[in-house]
């Protein structure tokens, strides 16, 4: 039996109309949320994971491909409709500006990379500690409007775990800009996810979306080794309590003087992630068939072994999106676009429709959750996304007022 949570409307909008949108209506959705980490001590633990030597476990990631390479059929007839009147909410910095047209692309600070490993493993030593990911993967996603500049959106199966069926995946964060170890604006680590109760418990491909609360950014002081400028000291105690709950946290220990030193990496905050990134508006409800740009890090190759994108830079198409099914993964009520991404990496993909050029930013209306080759020449054509409809705003209206705050 379902469990039914009932939300109020949507934050209203101002000077949208320009945009070609309508303004925001009531909505109610089923939402299922569990926490990711839950106090700052673990957000650190789950920091330093990703952050220390050089951000290696981040360098070592590969890209997620849960599920995105499957058989879509475009409908051409039907298809998704709007669940109550359409909606918006607008980007952040854009609550009461018109949009206006550009014909330049320029790419979305918004968007980035999230992290998520199955656990770890320590290849240091008990006096100087290194904790490997085991099996680091990423996805893409985008920052989102909120009341605190704090939420992420991304694909629900780039947050809860439907690979072992667990509640969510392990040490998530998520890295806005990211390029080779680079984390220009900080790491964000997760602190409570929301989904759709049927993509929770169903697995069911047109819930397949999620937001997450972040805390704010940190960055590790110093230079990732050096204890003088990346590690704090703390007293013996609190480093044993940590060794048993928060490993990863532990810098290492130093004989100087005759004397054992006990060191926890360090950080510093980089703000929260609207303020340092901006956040797109929120669209739903809308009518199927309007022109959107896709910005994502696909990686991998087409079936004929071609292999047209590192996942290494952020990259981009646009087209209308249309009907689409994937009765496979249980997606009935799905919206495509003409696409060449490839699978790996480009899962969570920002789906933008009314896209400025100028401020960067525009109104998310999908994800991406899978893709297709519909016209069997061995090579993707197609990227798909849930569409988002009343249940949407739902389960992004649980999540847009949550506080998180600093772990640093």
């Amino acid at each position: 039996m379902k469990r039914t949570l009932a939300f109020g409307g949507l934050v209203a909008t101002a000077g949208l109309l320009a945009a070609g949108l309508a303004a925001p209506a009531q909505a109610t959705g089923d939402v299922a949320t569990a926490p990711l980490s839950s106090t700052g001590v673990a957000a650190e633990s789950v920091a330093a994971f990703w952050l220390s030597e050089h951000a290696a476990n981040l360098i070592a990631a590969t890209p997620y491909n849960a599920e995105t390479k499957v058989v879509a059929k475009h409908v051409s007839k039907g298809g998704p409709a709007p669940d109550s009147k359409p909606g918006v909410v607008p980007a952040i910095g854009d609550e009461k500006k018109a949009v206006a047209k550009s014909k330049n692309v320029n790419l979305p600070k918004t968007t980035g990379k999230v992290f998520f490993a199955d656990g770890f493993k320590n290849v240091g030593t008990k006096e100087k500690p290194r904790y490997e990911a085991v099996n680091p993967h990423w996805c893409t996603a985008t920052s989102v409007q909120s009341q605190y500049k704090n939420l992420v959106a991304t694909a629900g199966s780039c947050v809860y775990d439907t690979e072992s069926n667990k509640s969510t995946l392990n040490y998530w964060v998520f890295v806005p800009g990211y390029y080779q170890g680079k984390t220009p604006f900080g790491v964000y680590v997760g602190k409570q996810a929301f989904t759709h109760y049927d993509f929770d418990v169903y697995e069911d491909a047109d819930r397949n979306y999620a937001f997450v609360t972040v805390y704010n950014g940190v960055k590790l002081a110093g230079d990732g080794r050096s204890y003088e400028l990346s590690a704090t000291e703390v007293p013996e105690a609190e480093y044993m309590a940590n060794l048993k709950n928060y490993p990863t946290r532990l810098a290492g220990v130093e004989i100087k003087d005759g004397k054992t030193h006990y060191y926890v990496w360090k950080f510093a905050d980089t703000g929260a992630l609207g303020a340092n990134v901006g956040g797109q508006g929120l669209a739903y409800n809308q009518k199927v068939g309007k022109p959107v740009f896709v910005f994502g890090y696909p990686s991998g190759s087409h079936p004929d072994g071609n292999h047209a994108y590192s996942g290494q830079t952020l990259k981009w198409t646009y087209g209308k999106t249309f009907a689409v099914q994937a009765p496979e993964i249980k997606g009935e009520e799905l919206v495509g676009t003409k696409s060449s991404f490839t699978g790996e990496g480009a899962l969570g993909s920002a789906w933008l429709v009314n896209y400025n050029n100028g401020r960067r930013v525009g109104y998310l209306n999908g994800v991406t959750i899978g893709v297709s080759d519909t016209d069997s020449n061995n090579r993707y054509d197609t990227s798909f996304s849930p569409y988002f409809d009343g249940e949407l705003a739902g389960v992004y209206n649980a999540a847009k007022n949550l506080w998180s705050g600093s772990i640093a």
